[in-house]
C-alpha cells in the first residue's frame, strides 16, 4: 500500500482550492488532520499539537473549509478558534459515529479520514452538536467546581461513617452540611485521633461550597434574570434554574418545549423493530449534571415538603399506580415535565400559576 507523506503532501498541496474537507481527530497531546478534496481524494495529512498556538499556525492559512471534530474535552476551544478562523465547523457525537467508536481498526489517523469523508457525503451522519460559548462554559465551570467539592464532601462524610461504624461507634446525629470535629466528641479517643483530620477537612470543604453558592448567587441576580423566572416553581432554586439556563443558552434551539425532555435524556429509549416494540429505560444523554439536578427537584416537588401544584398532583397520582418501581418512574416523569415547564416559562415569561390546570378543569365542571 503505497504510504502517504503526512509533510510533504499538504506543503505541495494547492490549498486555495475550494470545499475543501477536513476530518480532525482531538488528542490530549496531539491530533491528526485529514484533507480531501471535493472529488473526496486525499491530499495530505499531518499531526498537530493540540494547542491553541498549534491549531491556530496549521488551520489559519487554509481557505474556508468544512472541518468536522469529535465532542471530547478539547472540543468546545478548538470548535471557538476554527470557527474563528472562518471555517465551517461540525462537531460530531462522539456516542453516536459508531464507524469510530466501534471500529476494529481504530487509530488516530484513520479516525480522521473517517469524520473527513462523512463529513464530505452527509453531515447529519456526524449528528452534530452545538457547543456553547465562551461566557456560558466559563459560568458553568463555576457550577462544575462547585459540584466537585460537593462529591469530594460525599465521599469523605461516608468514609467517617463507614469507619466510626465498623469500630463498633457512630457520630452524633448530624448531616452533611454541618458536620465538624465536635460531632466525634463522643467517640473513644483513639477513634477521634483518627477521624479528626478527616472531620477538619470535611468543614473546610462545606465551606468552600458556601462560598460557591454566594458567587453563584451573585452570578445568577448580576447576568441572568431570567433566573427568577425559573424559580417561580417551588423545589427550583437558583442552582438549578442557573445551571438549566447555562446548558441550553438557547431557548429557541428547541422547536417545542416538549423536546428539551427528550435532549437532556429524560424520555424512554426506543427500538422498535416490526411488532416489536419493548419498554426502555431513559437513554441519558445530553448533560447528566443538570439531568440529576432536574430529578432532585423532582423529588422535592414529590416530596413532604413540597407544595400543591399541576406538576405534585400529577406525579402523585402516577405514582399511585403502583407496579414495580412505580415512585422511581413518578419521579423521572416528574423531572422530565419540570424540564418542559421551565423550558416555557423561559421562552414565553409567563407567570407561574401552580394550579392553573386544576382551575380549568374544575370551571366546566361548576359551569
Amino acid at each position: 500500500m503505497k504510504k502517504v507523506s503526512t509533510v510533504a503532501a499538504i506543503e505541495s498541496s494547492d490549498f486555495s482550492r475550494p470545499k475543501l474537507t477536513i476530518g480532525l481527530d482531538l488528542g490530549d497531546r496531539s491530533s491528526w488532520y485529514c484533507v480531501l478534496d471535493e472529488r473526496g481524494e486525499l491530499q495530505g495529512e499531518r499531526k498537530v499539537s493540540t494547542t491553541a498556538k498549534a491549531m491556530r499556525e496549521a488551520f489559519h492559512r487554509i481557505p474556508r473549509s468544512r472541518i468536522a471534530l469529535e465532542t471530547g474535552t478539547h472540543s468546545p476551544w478548538v470548535s471557538r478558534l476554527l470557527s474563528g478562523l472562518g471555517h465551517e465547523v461540525i462537531v460530531a457525537h462522539a456516542r453516536k459515529v459508531r464507524l469510530i467508536g466501534e471500529s476494529r481498526r481504530k487509530d488516530d489517523r484513520l479516525d480522521a479520514r473517517t469524520l473527513a469523508r462523512l463529513a464530505r457525503i452527509d453531515p447529519q451522519l456526524l449528528s452534530p452538536v452545538k457547543h456553547r460559548s465562551a461566557q456560558a462554559q466559563a459560568d458553568l465551570t463555576l457550577i462544575r467546581a462547585r459540584a466537585g467539592l460537593v462529591r469530594a464532601r460525599t465521599a469523605l462524610v461516608n468514609t467517617v461513617r463507614s469507619l466510626a461504624k465498623s469500630y463498633g461507634e457512630r457520630l452524633r446525629s448530624c448531616n452533611v452540611r454541618n458536620m465538624d470535629p465536635e460531632k466525634a466528641e463522643g467517640l473513644s479517643p483513639e477513634l477521634q485521633a483518627a477521624l479528626e483530620p478527616l472531620l477538619r477537612t470535611i468543614e473546610s470543604l462545606s465551606a468552600g461550597i458556601r462560598e460557591y453558592n454566594q458567587r453563584i448567587e451573585a452570578l445568577a441576580q448580576r447576568s441572568y434574570p431570567e433566573v427568577a423566572l425559573l424559580k417561580q416553581v417551588k423545589g427550583v432554586g437558583t442552582l438549578i434554574a442557573l445551571t438549566f439556563l447555562l446548558t441550553l443558552e438557547d431557548p429557541h434551539r428547541f422547536r417545542k418545549s416538549r423536546d428539551v425532555g427528550c435532549y437532556l435524556g429524560l424520555q424512554p429509549g426506543r427500538r422498535n423493530s416490526g411488532q416489536s416494540e419493548p419498554q426502555m429505560h431513559i437513554s441519558k444523554e445530553g448533560d447528566p449534571y443538570l439531568r440529576t439536578l432536574l430529578v432532585q427537584g423532582a423529588q422535592h416537588i414529590l416530596g413532604p415538603f413540597g407544595t400543591d401544584c399541576d406538576l405534585r398532583r400529577w406525579g402523585l397520582k402516577l405514582a399511585e399506580r403502583g407496579g414495580k418501581n412505580g415512585k422511581k418512574r413518578a419521579i423521572i416523569a416528574t423531572a422530565r415535565k419540570l424540564a418542559v415547564l421551565l423550558h416555557r416559562l423561559w421562552v414565553t415569561g409567563e407567570s407561574y400559576e401552580p394550579l392553573h390546570n386544576s382551575r380549568c378543569r374544575a370551571v366546566p365542571a361548576v359551569a
